[in-house]
């Protein structure tokens, strides 16, 4: 256990520095956008990339995602029942609030957790595959056909081909092709990948404490269709993994720290990228990134703490 929470330790203290610097003015709050940038389409999919490259698939695509999976399908149903059936909200405002409450921070943070604490930063890789390729279009398909969206719609070859426009699928997948087809490349080529693989968790998570710094700068609000999205998120949500994986999958160990503490994580920034374009639950979008992130960090210790 002193391993597991050791890691996580060493995670909290650069978010810690990112947020230091960023109250000191050392950075800016717009340095948070180059920093998470750089970590986004650069150093995490180099890291994804090496780390599923050389990866053993049968411990990628395991017991670990089904958990998951099943965890965020449970608190989707739960939110659409509650907002959608009881209070009445428009599909637009369903599904933002639907992945405000299940759209896990798979890449900035998932990524550095997977790999510090978990010890294998490609278990965060079909989560990542799972949100960019089904969740998202998916949404987008229903945002593009409500009336209430920007009005304006999407192709089917822009929906079709706009996930593997991601940096993180299409290092993910190009990982993938490298390990099945059981290529090792040279050295040569992987050198340069490994070093710039390496700024991806201190990058990820100064920016990630750079955020925190200008969050209170935000205005959010504690609606109830926010309070209901944070707690499916930040709560319900590892709570339902760790019942699927303990009492249902009988796991243990690291099988069962892995699925409950990559579900703890909290929302993505992309969802409330997704509420700007289509105008639609922006306030609720940036509440629950904003709120859930502020929790995770202690509910993750938790977890690791109590499991490892």
């Amino acid at each position: 256990m002193s391993a597991v929470v050791g890691a996580f330790g060493a995670l909290v203290a650069v978010a810690v520095l990112g947020y230091v610097v960023g109250l000191l003015g050392v950075l800016r709050s717009q340095d948070e956008l180059v920093l998470s940038r750089l970590a986004f389409f650069v150093a995490t999919p180099a890291l994804l990339f090496t780390t599923v490259a050389r990866a053993d698939l049968r411990a990628i695509f395991s017991v670990v995602l089904v958990t998951n999976l099943l965890s965020l399908f449970v608190v989707q149903v739960v939110f659409l029942v509650v907002a959608a059936a009881i209070w009445r909200r428009t599909r637009s405002e369903a599904t933002i609030g639907v992945l405000a409450s299940s759209y896990v921070n798979a890449g900035n943070l998932g990524v550095p957790v997977a790999a510090y604490v978990l010890g294998n930063g490609a278990l965060v890789a079909p989560i990542v595959l799972f949100q960019v390729v089904v969740m998202a279009p998916i949404a987008f398909a229903v945002l593009d056909g409500d009336r209430q969206g920007t009005g304006r719609r999407v192709s089917v070859r822009t929906m079709v081909t706009r996930p593997f426009r991601n940096p993180l699928t299409v290092a993910s997948l190009l990982g993938l092709l490298v390990s099945l087809s059981g290529l090792r490349l040279p050295e040569l080529v992987m050198r340069p990948i490994d070093l710039v693989a390496a700024a991806a968790v201190p990058v990820a998570l100064v920016a990630y404490g750079l955020s925190l710094s200008a969050g209170t700068k935000d205005s959010i609000t504690v609606r109830r269709d926010v309070v209901l999205a944070v707690v499916l998120k930040t709560f319900v949500q590892p709570l339902a993994a760790y019942t699927i994986a303990r009492w249902v999958l009988d796991l243990h160990g690291t099988a069962l720290l892995a699925p409950t503490l990559l579900a703890a994580l909290p929302t993505a920034q992309n969802v409330y990228v997704y509420a700007v374009h289509y105008r639609s639950s922006r306030t609720l979008a940036r509440s629950a990134v904003l709120l859930s992130t502020l929790l995770s960090i202690p509910v993750m210790i938790l977890i690791a703490g109590l499991l490892a």
